[in-house]
């Protein structure tokens, strides 16, 4: 099997891995939204915020055939379609988004942005505001300045968006993993707006195994010479350490059937690593290789707020979860992966046992398949037919 290796979550061919048809692709092009004076919940006000979006299909004069897609970690607005017929892969969730597939572009509007300190700020399909921004009080790029934000943040620019095309009720949100934290926010913070929820691999609070799971990830960037407290633009950037934690995300993303299965040609004994310490393992060569190369397309500070703002998430921003979802008022669907190390299911059956008793209309079914967290992502098709009867419902 050839090496198959998902730097950075979830961002590989789609269409390949869902045996999608081979229909003319879905054309969608990228659009630019712009607000002002937005203040974030750390209480910093921003002169301007800038994050790109697309959508799929049309609006209806009621303006009620919404659906909001909110995206994953590393992730970036592009859920479906292509940017030209012959790009490589179609966005992530393009099995399931288009015409007359289980979110049905011929009746519904189905739109997704990039959210704040968008991690992937060196590519060239991404608009987002974040520390890589030029602070207009400076001329120069915020760094460590940006203010600290939250996953309550990238709703309230949301929310921006939507009310700027006159949108003030969505038929549904939907997001997997950092994108159910927002479908989750959303639910929470603007229930009278929210129909209909999809949560897919994800959670509802942070604990504090997963905090600490989330600061491995931000700690090779910290360690990096060149990180410089985050005073790099400009300069060497601190690619290394980025690197390392694109390989520390891969790995927490995959399952070990996935992972091992990926490498088919491995050999434990590797005659390069055995005759020199200094000589990476074979297997390490090619993950290294890869994640420098995914590394590029990304700031390393961006990766850092996108970590704080998730280990500081709790649905409604509540100190206790149950008044969170009290105020929860639209249908929900929770889609955990059975086999997911990262945000374990067993987290989201209790959430649904809550919902549950406070008498809310709330539904469950596991994803299964060997990837692990990217489950919500690869194997999440056979759940088609579930979301498309939830949509209609």
């Amino acid at each position: 099997m050839k090496t198959i290796l998902i730097i950075g979550l979830l961002v590989l061919f789609s269409s390949t891995v869902f045996g999608a048809d081979k229909a003319e692709p879905l054309l969608v092009e990228k659009q630019h939204f712009t607000t002002e004076n937005f203040t974030t919940v750390s209480g910093t006000t921003l002169q301007q915020v800038d994050i790109g979006w697309e959508s799929y299909g049309e609006l209806n004069k009621a303006k009620d055939n919404v659906i909001l897609i909110t995206h994953y970690f590393s992730g970036t607005s592009h859920a479906a379609g292509k940017y030209a017929a012959d790009d490589a892969v179609a966005g992530y969730w393009d099995a399931l988004i288009g015409p007359g597939k289980a979110i049905d572009t011929n009746k519904y509007f189905v739109i997704s942005s990039d959210t704040l300190v968008n991690a992937n700020w060196h590519d060239p399909n991404v608009i987002t505001t974040g520390p890589a921004s030029i602070n207009p009080a400076t001329g120069k790029p915020y760094g460590l300045d940006f203010p600290v934000v939250t996953i309550t943040d990238f709703v309230n620019v949301q929310k921006r968006l939507v009310e700027s095309l006159g949108i003030t009720k969505l038929h549904a949100v939907m997001g997997a993993s950092m994108g159910s934290f927002q479908a989750l926010e959303w639910a929470t913070r603007y229930p009278e707006q929210v129909e209909r929820l999809i949560h897919v691999i994800g959670a509802a609070t942070m604990d504090a195994w997963t905090v600490a799971a989330l600061e491995k990830w931000a700690l090779p960037i910290r360690l990096d010479k060149n990180w410089q407290q985050g005073n790099y633009y400009g300069k060497e950037r601190p690619l290394d350490g980025l690197a390392a934690t694109m390989l520390n995300i891969t790995q927490d993303a995959m399952h070990p059937i996935i992972y091992n299965a990926s490498f088919a040609d491995f050999n434990v004994h590797d005659d390069g690593a055995l005759k020199d310490i200094r000589t990476l393992p074979k297997l390490s060569q090619t993950l290294a290789q890869r994640a420098m190369a995914r590394a590029k397309t990304q700031d390393a500070n961006h990766v850092l707020y996108l970590v704080r703002a998730s280990q500081l998430f709790t649905a409604g921003m509540e100190q206790d979860l149950s008044t969170a979802l009290k105020k929860v008022t639209a249908k929900t669907l929770l889609l955990p992966a059975t086999n997911d190390l990262l945000l374990r299911p067993e987290n989201m059956r209790t959430v649904y046992e809550s919902m549950k008793t406070l008498g809310k209309d709330v539904q469950f079914s596991e994803i299964e398949g060997g990837w692990g967290h990217l489950d919500g992502i690869f194997s999440i098709l056979p759940k088609a037919q579930l979301i498309s009867e939830f949509l209609e419902e």
